[in-house]
């Protein structure tokens, strides 16, 4: 897994595959007027982790005094899953001018690749910030590309698994150093879910092996005294069907003497002998060695 920051906000977007078949992402619609002209042209990309750019498709120029339906830049991609069991693919998708300023970008989702299946897709510039920058991209590259194993993949929404709840972890917060994301736990079945204390952790490298040199702290851990309730004592929290409740990770990603560590996956299990979820919180740790866990909490009490 390799990443590059975004420069710009990113826009979500989510494109479901399974197997070997391919199924494209819902496509904006576009304004009356004339068809709009586009040119289609082939791309050599050598790719990043199994996921390749080949084809693009740009608007061509408008005609003066006629007014074109809208057209977005498109690229074609696949997705290439050379290991020996199905992958669940989220990849970042920069829009880039000729000299490489990236004007917007946006993630798609491909789940359930099989072993040596190859999957392809196609992958829209987004309508939102498109409007008066579409003549500008010329260029669309794959940024950062996460895999996991399908089994582990945090359910999408609308689906419950199995094990009766979904996990996911959040876009997190950020200010001077200190880092927080939020793992949340849904109840999505029809029984009761009963947790206590903390979440059990396993980071994970790029090759998704366990990351040593860490320490997992139940509480603040003394990385700072502004984070509320990650110190609260531990207890018994039960979820009625569609209730929620909150963990939360802390750290700094201060970089001193030493190699600073980065954890792109997140091993959880809610409880002993639950399922493993694996999300991809990007925990940049810096050299410090230690990630703080606050206790589950239900999703009412977080809020007051």
């Amino acid at each position: 897994m390799r990443r590059a920051t975004p420069l710009l906000p990113v826009l979500a977007a989510a494109l479901l595959v399974a197997g070997c078949g391919s199924e494209r992402a819902g496509s904006p619609g576009g304004g009356a007027g004339a068809t709009p002209r586009t040119s289609v042209s082939p791309v050599s990309d050598p790719g990043m982790d199994g996921v390749r750019i080949t084809g693009l498709t740009l608007p061509s120029p408008s005609t003066p005094g006629i007014v074109s339906a809208y057209s977005p830049v498109t690229a074609a991609y696949e997705v290439v899953n050379d290991s020996s069991e199905a992958l669940t693919y989220t990849i970042l998708f920069d829009f880039t001018t000729a000299t490489g300023q990236v004007m917007t970008n946006t993630r798609q989702t491909v789940r359930d690749v099989g072993p040596g299946r190859t999957v392809r897709g196609t992958v829209d510039m987004p309508p939102a910030t498109a409007s008066g920058r579409d003549m500008n991209v010329t260029q669309v590259k794959v940024s950062e590309v996460t895999s996991v194993p399908a089994a582990e993949t945090p359910a999408e929404a609308g689906r419950c698994p199995s094990s009766g709840v979904r996990v996911t972890a959040d876009e997190g917060d950020a200010a001077m150093g200190l880092r927080v994301v939020g793992l949340w736990l849904e109840n999505c079945g029809k029984s009761d879910y009963r947790v206590e204390g903390y979440p059990q952790l396993t980071l994970l490298d790029e090759d998704r092996e366990p990351v040593d040199g860490v320490r997992i702290l139940h509480g603040s851990g003394g990385i700072s005294s502004a984070v509320t309730g990650f110190d609260d004592p531990p207890r018994s929290v039960t979820l009625n069907p569609g209730e929620r409740a909150r963990s939360g990770l802390v750290w700094r990603n201060t970089v001193e003497a030493g190699t600073a560590v980065n954890v792109p996956y997140v091993r959880v299990r809610v409880r002993s002998g639950a399922t493993p979820v694996t999300v991809t919180p990007h925990l940049d740790l810096g050299t410090t060695g230690k990630l703080g866990v606050s206790p589950w909490r239900p999703e009412e009490e977080r809020r007051g």
